[in-house]
């Protein structure tokens, strides 16, 4: 699958690590930085992560930062995303089944990389149900298109 992968500051130490774990599963990985542990503007990172996921370039992204709320909010303004705010394995899952995620966010200082882990792989192995499901994903992209 193709990921791409974005954090801020707060997040580097997890990002580094997922890059290599997601790349030992033979997924293709895309970093949109940052790439230093320096102090910086979350939405730089994030735009460029969901920017990669509307324009198809990318199946699915991974952004964090020190809460998630951040990466969320600004991942959510771009077109044909949907970030979802993850912060346990089942929250993962839903948001795949039941909002066609296509952007998992998560908080480094609160969710451990072992969590992460298990959370990702759950949110790339899920998939949509689509049915009763599909008209409520189709009327979220309906309402912010006007």
């Amino acid at each position: 699958m193709k990921i791409v992968i974005a954090s801020d500051h707060a997040g580097i130490k997890e990002k580094t690590e997922l890059t290599r774990w997601l790349k030992e599963k033979s997924h293709k990985v895309t970093d949109k930085g940052t790439f230093t542990e320096e102090s910086c503007d979350y939405p730089d990172f994030a735009y460029l992560a969901a920017l990669d996921v509307s324009e198809e370039k990318s199946e699915r992204a991974i952004i964090i930062c020190g809460s998630g709320v951040g990466v969320s909010i600004v991942a959510n303004k771009v077109k044909n995303v949907r970030a979802a705010l993850c912060y346990n394995s089942e929250i993962a899952k839903l948001s795949r089944q039941h909002n066609n995620a296509n952007i998992l966010c998560y908080g480094a200082r609160f969710i451990s990389l072992d969590s992460a882990k298990k959370m990702i792989n759950i949110f790339l192995n899920t998939e949509f149900e689509g049915g009763r499901h599909q008209s409520r994903v189709d009327k979220i992209h309906s309402l912010t298109e006007k």
